[in-house]
């Protein structure tokens, strides 16, 4: 059986659940305070807003996004087990959503990310959440692919986070609005122009 971990929801409808994460596959939750952080930056944005998870991993940013009021979320995540433990979680949290179906709320796809950044037909998303793996050190690289998908929606928002040592590298189109570091985390949030 595969090992998992427990994370809490900070904020929104389903404020102190806690649902269970893969805790293997180098899946890593964002510690609490630096979502809340994040959060709180994007306060007048989430509600409504349609979300990309792109490295889901834990869900955590995807579900507090649903929590808080988002439209819907859509996570991508390679690893089937992980995909398994999100179906999982979507259960749990009773949210009106299918397990494993897109229901207009939570859609967990199944996919490499570079895959998912390479389909047509996708509406735009407002938020996109860019936490890839800390072990593939190409921030600036995913940046580039996400921006240049035709996925993100005029004035998006973007959350980037990455190893405290690096400055992201961001593509001509977007600024950057916010940045802090706790520890060995640095988060950004940026937006489009």
């Amino acid at each position: 059986m595969a090992k998992t971990g427990r994370l809490r929801i900070i904020g929104g409808r389903w404020r102190g659940r806690r649902i269970p994460f893969a805790a293997f596959a180098g899946v890593r939750p964002t510690p609490d305070r630096i979502r809340e952080t994040v959060f709180n930056w994007l306060q007048g944005y989430i509600e409504g807003s349609r979300c990309l998870d792109l490295f889901a991993g834990s869900g955590a940013f995807g579900f507090e996004a649903l929590s808080r009021g988002a439209a819907s979320v859509v996570m991508v995540e390679q690893d089937l087990r992980v995909v398994q433990t999100l179906q999982g979680c979507a259960g749990l949290l009773g949210s009106g959503m299918e397990t494993g179906m897109n229901t207009g709320r939570l859609e967990v796809v199944w996919s490499d990310a570079a895959d998912f950044l390479n389909r047509r037909g996708v509406p735009p998303f407002d938020i996109a959440f860019l936490d890839p793996p800390y072990r593939d050190a190409s921030l600036a690289r995913w940046a580039e692919r996400l921006a240049g998908s035709g996925l993100l929606a005029r004035a998006a928002w973007i959350y980037l986070e990455a190893p405290s040592h690096l400055t992201p590298e961001l593509p001509p189109a977007w600024s950057l609005v916010r940045s802090k570091r706790s520890g060995q985390v640095g988060y950004h949030l940026a937006r489009t122009d």
